[in-house]
């Protein structure tokens, strides 16, 4: 019996991708946990392994082929001794091009490539033994939610519960009057119109095609840009000691290669803030306001056509050269897409610093699913009043952006206050 090889889901978030390469060939035999094509998505190129075994009997999507729908079937494993068969019918065996897609379907969110069986008659969930056939996130929402899997008839291959069964699970069981709040309606989209239409000259331009992860930057930033409730709180703070202070530690530490940047301050700082203000560490949730255990601080990194987010995990528990250490091997994966995706997906805090690029002061767009993001401008040297006189000190201005379903003013404003208090007196980091 033939297997099918599809388009596995890297993330949750992923609908589409890249089939960069494949690193086996027709005829070869695949066993499993093989590494045998890699995936670009919008944040990086992963790894796929293989689910079965068997011999690759047919390759259906090309190296190189762009915009690969989840669950499209992209190869074909042979049983022992049984011989290729042709591939159907507007498949094509390893055809140049853009993939052809298959019919929308909703992506399961698989860690390794997914493979598809033809289901039997009546499909069941549980397995051999007993065992509830689940992917690893249905398994999780189903804890988290408190539903209990053995009651769930499974649509994914197989009859494997996925996400989509889970997701149906819960919205069947909250009250309708619930459901109904949840809805929410989207305004409909404008029709589309060219730069010629609008008044702009053929010729006058050239198209870049937007790639995987512009797309879902576009995606990402109008959906909350457009649907959270936002506002943003700024201060300035006097980091004269700030800067001292680091000075002090990257010179006697030298000798042990610690180099610690106002970007890793500003990180321990915001997370010691949030242990002292655990309530802007929450997210918005349809179910209640998620409340977090620890300051996961994502830090915007730029790359080549856009940016990623990757985190320092704990951060409240790491000291400024950990912290350091992290975040410079993060940033350098970042920019060459070798981020894991649990490295990046999640969080409970975002960062966006560009002091360094000399803007002095800008408000950053919520990064979902957390309540703030904090912006930082430059430091420069400013004049202050400072004890009824006029002063010179470096200044650096700081905007919280916050959804407002989640962090009001007071709560922004102590935030702010207990940051402020670790920036301009660095040494309280330390107790």
């Amino acid at each position: 019996m033939s297997i099918d090889i599809t388009m596995p889901a890297l993330s949750p978030t992923m609908e589409e991708g890249n089939l960069a390469k494949w690193l086996v060939k027709v005829g070869d035999r695949i066993e499993p946990g093989q590494v045998i094509a890699e995936i670009e998505t919008d944040k990086a190129t992963m790894e796929v392994e293989a689910v079965d075994e068997g011999v690759l009997a047919e390759i259906l999507v090309a190296a190189g082929s762009e915009g690969v729908k989840v669950n499209t079937p992209i190869a074909r494993l042979a049983a022992e001794g049984e011989a290729s068969s042709p591939p159907p019918r507007g498949e094509g065996a390893g055809g140049g091009g853009r993939a052809k897609e298959s019919p929308p379907v909703p992506p399961a969110p698989l860690p390794v490539a997914q493979t598809l069986r033809p289901p039997p008659p009546t499909p069941s969930p549980q397995g051999g033994g007993g065992r509830v056939a689940a992917s690893p996130l249905a398994k999780r929402m189903a804890e988290q939610l408190g539903i209990d899997l053995s009651g769930l008839q499974g649509s994914g291959p197989n009859g494997r519960i996925v996400k989509r069964d889970i997701e149906g699970a819960r919205g069947a069981a909250r009250p309708a009057q619930e459901a109904s709040r949840a809805l929410t309606i989207s305004p409909p989209a404008a029709p589309p119109q060219t730069l010629e239409q609008l008044g702009v000259p053929e010729g006058s331009y050239d198209l870049v095609p937007l790639d995987l992860m512009r797309k879902t930057i576009a995606r990402r930033m109008t959906d909350s840009f457009r649907d959270v409730p936002h506002f943003p709180l700024t201060i300035d703070l006097e980091i004269d000691t700030l800067l001292k202070a680091r000075g002090d530690i990257n010179k006697r530490f030298a000798d042990q290669g610690v180099k610690i940047s106002v970007n890793d301050m500003v990180i321990k700082a915001a997370a010691l803030a949030l242990v002292r203000e655990p309530r802007a560490n929450a997210s918005y949730t349809p179910d209640g306001i998620a409340m977090h255990h620890h300051a996961d601080v994502a830090v915007a990194v730029a790359i080549d056509n856009g940016l990623i987010t990757p985190i320092i995990r704990k951060a409240e528990t790491k000291g400024l050269a950990q912290i350091s250490a992290e975040m410079a091997d993060l940033a350098e994966r970042a920019r060459n897409r070798k981020l894991k995706p649990e490295e990046y997906q999640g969080g409970t805090f975002s960062i966006s610093n560009m002091g360094m690029m000399g803007i002095k002061s800008f408000a950053s767009i919520l990064n979902a699913p957390h309540g703030c993001i904090m912006s930082v401008g430059a430091g420069e040297k400013r004049p202050i009043v400072k004890n009824d006189a006029l002063a010179i000190a470096t200044m650096m201005s700081v905007t919280l952006t916050c959804d407002h379903r989640v962090v009001d003013g007071a709560i922004g404003a102590s935030f702010l206050k207990a940051f402020r208090g670790f920036i301009e007196d660095p040494m309280a980091m330390l107790l």
